[in-house]
């Protein structure tokens, strides 16, 4: 199975056109940023006023929810509003378990999204087995549900994304293939398949997770299957890491899922799904876009040697150990944390403790081995040395980070681990790079060569702040899954479905369990975002009604109706219940 044209070398997906009120994706066309809205849909005022506000920030395209149809029908108000205001950024309607929503919202809008795990199914965690005829009569009923939609579709020429969701599938599907990227490609498949059927293509697909390597592995089978089916599904493909959270965790996230995936050239629309106001995501977005541009800039490696990973599923590179200063490097251990000397000097010369986030090594006395991946000497010798030594990429090569990396795994015997780097390039003694730039450039690079099972140490010199550079270093690590060095946040965007306020309750969380090491913990605001979408969080607080706030022990309800007031206290009781809880350090 193929996912992208050349592993070693940028180059975009090929995909038709699919118009969205008056913008194109996909094509010929730029990548486009998109966001959400967050107030109640049916206050028009406050709507529009976030609409013009991300369309003027340089939004292209904004979603906007209709969880009932009376929600759906105001969205007639809000077009005229911005109508009338000269806005013509096109507006989606975010659907989740109401066809009916569906039908009244594109009366309206330009664009409507479904989930196909909630269209036409109610989750009801049912385990059971269908035999082939039961499973082909749900089939069945689910394009039944379905067609309506596509009639008025076609009928008033608007788009439709098939936006699949990790942990939302329906039972039919978990049931055959399991919460997995094979189970989420099939979902959106069923329902392409059924667009086909009634003869629309106005379509683009979607495969989001919280999980980096989940979204990752989804996205990449996507494209591979619908290269597999043939030229003419060749739909354009939207990006994005849900319930990513907030800060630099946030944007550390979703730098390494979207960005892995646009550097294999998959992705003709992206959304940074922050827990924040909407309006902070653009830049971000348009950060991570402007970075792929950069990809395709550099030139390609001078073969392309079979993958040393299967790019569907995570296994970590098997490399044999070496020791660096007593620390040991490879063969399964913890991935490592080197930092440049000068950063080393800094950071002890500062005599404070950083607990776990410390400097394991120093790059420059690593004794790592800098290979020129034009010298086919160097590689000779590697072959034939049998003690596994630590090797990293040369300084200064002209080629992108991820291509060079993949390279050199392919072209070295797998005893010898990998130290990354984030950058050849690193920064003038004195330059102040753009933070998010070199935030999003670490994240990009070294989080996507940690989500293919490469690299066994890291260091980041693109960040020239000593302390910032090791923290981001060890974020990165977190976000991968890689090294777990605190409380791991799974944070939704907020949105009109939300019945709390999510940034004030996500802080509150975080205060009373940010010392909570290894534990996983999901803020979402209604049961759309709630036990589905929670995948693999150890515990959930989650918005059941106004003002009461349900409990879960992973998608388990376990605590109904609680008054937000006395919610997070009740979370905590839960977890210390549960034998999860330590007490923090004093104050």
């Amino acid at each position: 199975m193929k996912h992208c044209p050349n592993p070693y070398r940028y180059q975009r997906r090929a995909t038709r056109q699919v118009r969205v009120g008056n913008v194109g994706f996909g094509g010929e066309n730029p990548i486009r940023v998109q966001s959400m809205i967050t107030c109640d849909t049916m206050d028009t005022a406050k709507s529009v006023g976030q609409t013009v506000d991300l369309a003027k920030a340089g939004c292209s395209l904004v979603r906007i929810t209709a969880p009932t149809v009376k929600d759906a029908a105001n969205l007639k108000n809000i077009k005229e509003a911005l109508a009338a205001a000269g806005i013509d950024v096109p507006i989606v309607a975010d659907i989740h378990f109401k066809p009916e929503a569906a039908m009244e919202a594109a009366k309206w809008v330009d664009k409507i999204r479904i989930n196909p795990g909630n269209f036409a199914d109610k989750k009801k965690f049912n385990v059971r087995d269908y035999t082939d005829e039961e499973y082909a009569a749900e089939v069945a009923r689910t394009e039944q549900t379905f067609e309506p939609l596509v009639r008025l579709l076609q009928q008033r020429q608007i788009a439709l994304r098939i936006g699949t969701n990790h942990g939302s599938l329906s039972d039919r599907l978990l049931n055959r293939y399991g919460d997995t990227p094979h189970g989420m490609v099939e979902s959106a498949f069923e329902y392409a398949r059924a667009a086909r059927k009634f003869g629309f293509h106005d379509f683009v697909f979607s495969m989001k997770s919280s999980n980096p390597k989940v979204m990752i592995e989804a996205y990449r089978l996507l494209a591979t299957k619908l290269g597999e089916q043939g030229a003419d599904w060749n739909y354009p493909i939207h990006l994005g890491v849900t319930e990513a959270g907030d800060g630099e965790d946030g944007r550390i996230k979703s730098a390494v899922g979207i960005g892995a995936l646009l550097a294999d050239g998959i992705g003709d629309t992206i959304r940074v799904s922050l827990t924040e106001d909407s309006i902070h995501e653009i830049p971000v977005g348009e950060a991570l876009i402007r970075l792929a541009g950069q990809l395709a800039q550099a030139p390609g490696l001078p073969e392309n040697p079979p993958l040393s990973f299967d790019p569907f599923t995570y296994a970590r590179r098997a490399s044999q150990g070496v020791a660096v200063n007593g620390i040991p490097i490879g063969k399964g251990e913890t991935v490592r944390v080197a930092v440049p000397q000068k950063n080393f000097d800094l950071l002890t010369s500062a005599n404070k403790s950083f607990g776990d986030i410390i400097p394991e090594f120093v790059y420059e006395t690593s004794g790592a081995l800098e290979i020129d991946l034009d010298d086919a000497h160097a590689f000779a010798f590697l072959a034939k040395e049998t003690e596994p030594r630590l090797v990293t990429v040369k300084d200064g090569t002209p080629y992108a980070p991820i291509a060079a990396f993949r390279y050199l795994a392919a072209k070295i015997p797998a005893h010898h681990p990998i130290l990354l780097k984030d950058t050849f390039h690193p920064p003038a003694e004195g330059s102040q790079p753009a933070p998010l730039d070199a935030m999003l450039q670490a994240a990009t690079n070294i989080g996507a060569m940690l989500c293919d099972g490469i690299g066994d140490a890291i260091v980041v010199r693109g960040e020239p702040g000593a302390g910032a550079a090791l923290r981001l270093s060890y974020n990165i690590l977190q976000a991968t899954g890689n090294r777990i060095f605190k409380t791991d946040y799974v944070a939704c965007p907020s949105c009109g479905r939300t019945l709390f306020d999510l940034q004030s309750t996500t802080a509150k969380i975080r205060a009373a369990t940010n010392h909570l090491k290894g534990v996983k913990i999901a803020v979402m605001g209604c049961i759309v975002n709630g036990p589905g979408e929670m995948a693999d969080a150890d515990f959930g607080y989650v918005g059941g009604a106004p003002g009461k706030i349900n409990l879960y022990i992973n998608k388990t309800p376990v605590k109904f109706n609680i008054p937000e007031g006395e919610a997070v206290e009740r979370l905590v009781d839960l977890i210390r219940e549960n034998g999860k809880w330590v007490d923090g350090p004093a104050a």
